[in-house]
């Protein structure tokens, strides 16, 4: 019987092992960066940032405190949002002269990642820098320094590796580029 994605699958845009060897990198990166730091606390974006974040902390040696924030747009419906932002659930740790590092799964036109920052910075954090898996730079609309990219990707839509399809296939090993002639029909 074929995976319940195949239908949804126009091709693997990054495998399993392409994946891990990045995230690898980015820890040794981190490491190199944070050498010296005491407070460091990850501070990942909800839902989509788990799987990444779960993965990178196992490579980052420094001593880390992780945290969670849930951000979402919304608007227009599940797949497009009009630009407006809100917190779904905040950290629970003071951000105050902590070494914060956001992780995130994915960065497209920038407006959640932005509203995010903007409220983390207002926390007085001694640091404040952005870890993302995927970059589409091509859709950004809203200007952001990103300190850690794992991988820039073309405008396409995708899903895996935490990323979901209607809230399905996070579990995906691969980050996959959808059959858009499928999401009609889901």
């Amino acid at each position: 019987m074929p995976a319940a994605y195949q239908k949804y699958l126009a091709e693997v845009l990054i495998d399993e092992a392409a994946l891990q060897a990045r995230i690898t990198q980015l820890g040794e990166q981190i490491n190199r960066d944070y050498a010296e730091c005491a407070d460091l606390l990850l501070l990942c974006i909800l839902k989509g940032g788990v799987m990444f974040l779960t993965d990178l902390s196992r490579h980052i040696h420094v001593p880390h405190m992780i945290d969670f924030m849930a951000a979402s747009s919304y608007g227009v419906g599940a797949r497009k949002t009009a630009g407006s932002v809100r917190i779904d659930m905040d950290l629970t740790m003071d951000v105050r002269g902590k070494h914060v590092l956001v992780v995130e799964d994915i960065i497209d036109s920038g407006h959640t990642l932005a509203f995010v920052l903007k409220t983390l910075r207002s926390r007085q954090p001694a640091s404040l820098r952005l870890c993302a898996l995927l970059n589409k730079q091509s859709r950004r609309e809203v200007a952001l320094d990103v300190d850690y990219i794992g991988f820039e990707i073309e405008n396409k839509f995708v899903f895996g590796y935490g990323l979901d399809l209607d809230e399905r296939f996070r579990n995906l090993r691969f980050v996959a580029v959808a059959n858009t002639a499928a999401l009609t029909d889901a």
